[in-house]
């Protein structure tokens, strides 16, 4: 899946998802190493998990962060 965020310094989020286990996580855009760490971490984990982990993620002032578009992606992923 393809995620279009919303303000923050990434521009997209892509994502499969296999027997309810995040894979190949990417970030488009945003702090590179933070972005390829947070990546990695999320490798083989399961979605409920991740959400429950980046939910309401703030970055500085922003009212959303990197994680908390993933989380949102993820969440937009369960429901179709």
């Amino acid at each position: 899946m393809r995620y279009r965020t919303q303000n923050v310094c990434s521009r997209e989020i892509a994502f499969d998802v296999k027997d309810n286990k995040l894979t190949n996580v990417q970030f488009f855009g945003g702090c590179s190493g933070n972005t390829q760490g947070l990546s990695k971490l999320l490798e083989g984990m399961d979605i409920d998990d991740a959400i429950r982990r980046l939910d309401g993620i703030h970055c500085g002032p922003r009212p959303t962060s990197c994680p908390d578009q993933l989380a949102r992606a993820l969440k937009q992923y369960k429901g179709m």
